[in-house]
C-alpha cells in the first residue's frame, strides 16, 4: 500500500500532480496533513512519519521515502510504464536524474539564499547563483519545449515548481517564463491547485 502525506499548497503538491500525471490515483492513498508554515500558521502533525514533520512523505508498506526528488524517483521507478520518466537504458536517463538532483542540491538553495538576501563566497562557490541557474535552464530549453526535449517529464514538474509558487524568483527570460506557464497549464497542475485550495479553505 502506498500512502502520501500531503499538506496542501506545499512541496508535496507537486507529488500530487505527479500521481495525477501518472494515472495512479487508485494506487496511492493521499492523507492530508499539517506542517508549520512561514506565516506562523499550521503545526506539526504527529501522524506524519517524516522525521522532521515535513512533506512530502511517502510510505510504501514499511518503506518510508522523503524529499521530493527521492519520492519522484521512487514512484517513476515503481511505475515505469506511466511515461513520466525515462528508465535505465534510455539515453535521456542520465539527464533526467541530473535534473532531479540538481534541483534540490543547487537550484532551490540558490533561490532561497537570493530571497533571504544571504551572500557569501562559500555559498557561491558551492551552489553558484541565479545567473547560472538561468543559463542552465535556458541551455536545455533552447533545444526543445521541455527539459528533456520534446517530452514533458517529472523533471519539468519538479524543476519549474518553485517558480509556480514564488513567481518573483522566475528569471526575466521569455523562454523560461513560457516553459513555466506551460507546466502550470497542465491539467494535473490545475486540478491539484483546485483541490489544494479546497483543502485549505475547508
Amino acid at each position: 500500500m502506498l500512502t502520501l502525506f500531503h499538506a496542501p499548497q506545499s512541496r508535496s503538491s507537486r507529488i500530487v500532480s505527479l500521481i495525477d500525471e501518472m494515472g495512479i490515483q487508485d494506487r496511492v492513498r493521499i492523507v492530508p496533513t499539517d506542517i508549520p508554515r512561514m506565516d506562523g500558521s499550521g503545526g506539526a502533525d504527529p501522524a506524519n512519519p517524516h522525521p522532521e514533520g515535513k512533506v512530502p512523505a511517502l510510505l510504501h508498506d514499511q518503506t518510508l521515502v522523503t524529499e521530493s526528488a527521492a519520492v519522484i524517483h521512487y514512484l517513476t521507478q515503481l511505475f515505469p510504464d506511466t511515461g513520466m520518466a525515462p528508465q535505465p537504458g534510455d539515453p535521456r536517463y542520465g539527464a533526467y536524474l541530473t535534473w532531479l538532483y540538481w534541483y534540490g542540491n543547487v537550484m532551490e538553495p540558490v533561490i532561497i539564499f537570493e530571497a533571504a538576501q544571504i551572500q557569501h563566497d562559500w555559498l557561491y562557490t558551492t551552489f553558484r547563483g541565479t545567473a547560472e541557474v538561468k543559463a542552465r535552464l535556458r541551455s536545455a530549453l533552447e533545444k526543445g519545449p521541455w527539459l528533456l526535449g520534446d517530452t514533458y517529464s517529472a523533471a519539468d514538474l519538479l524543476v519549474h515548481s518553485p517558480y509556480a509558487w514564488f513567481k518573483e524568483a522566475t528569471p526575466d527570460d521569455e523562454l523560461i517564463r513560457d516553459w513555466v506557464a506551460r507546466c502550470m497549464a497542465r491539467p494535473s497542475a490545475m486540478r491539484t491547485a483546485a483541490s489544494d485550495a479546497a483543502l485549505r479553505a475547508g
